[in-house]
């Protein structure tokens, strides 16, 4: 049993991080959240109904990034964001380069993802947080692989998306130096039955 009678409610402008050791359920909850797991009991709910009453409504409205950058190395950059984008909202090739620029990946628009370092295929998949899209972004270990330019500017930005009405559930292991005024902590290491 990872955990059990949790009860949690999020709110546009709010950024729930989810704390503990390794092996207490931070990717399962994330998972769960993202209606990419069922709970053994309970229910997720999206805007009141039952994620799995939802699924189309669910893929339209979650960002999910993973702890693996979830991109295809044969693709390039430009390539792989047209295609996770299609998911949500299709992104136009000059809006695309913004975001790739936004994550200094300015001139690698056409390189191949295979030959990108660890930290930047992770920005690849990050540059999807600057492109139009759903309002909650569900992120597991965002900041892996990452400097410590990239992560002040990832911390920023996620701040700067809660201020402006979106909703940031996220595990890292990371301290966090920006937060915005709706951030929570949900630590499962410390949850008592």
């Amino acid at each position: 049993m990872l955990f059990e009678r949790l009860q949690l409610r999020l709110v546009p402008g709010e950024m729930l991080q989810v704390a503990g050791p390794n092996g207490s359920g931070k990717t399962s909850l994330l998972r769960l959240l993202s209606g990419l797991m069922q709970p053994t009991a309970g229910e997720v709910r999206l805007n009141g109904v039952v994620l799995t009453a939802q699924r189309a409504e669910l893929a339209r409205n979650v960002l999910w990034i993973g702890h693996a950058a979830g991109i295809k190395g044969l693709l390039s950059a430009e390539e792989n964001l047209a295609w996770l984008c299609a998911l949500h909202e299709p992104a136009g090739h000059e809006a695309i380069w913004q975001a790739l620029a936004a994550v200094g990946l300015r001139g690698f628009e056409d390189v191949p993802c295979h030959t990108l370092s660890a930290g930047q295929q992770r920005r690849v998949a990050l540059a999807r947080l600057y492109l139009p899209g759903p309002k909650l972004w569900i992120l597991d270990e965002p900041f892996t692989a990452l400097d410590k330019a990239a992560v002040a500017q990832l911390e920023h930005h996620l701040a700067a998306h809660c201020e402006q009405g979106g909703l940031v559930v996220l595990t890292t292991h990371h301290e966090l130096n920006v937060k915005p005024t709706g951030y929570r902590e949900l630590d499962l290491g410390t949850r008592t039955p």
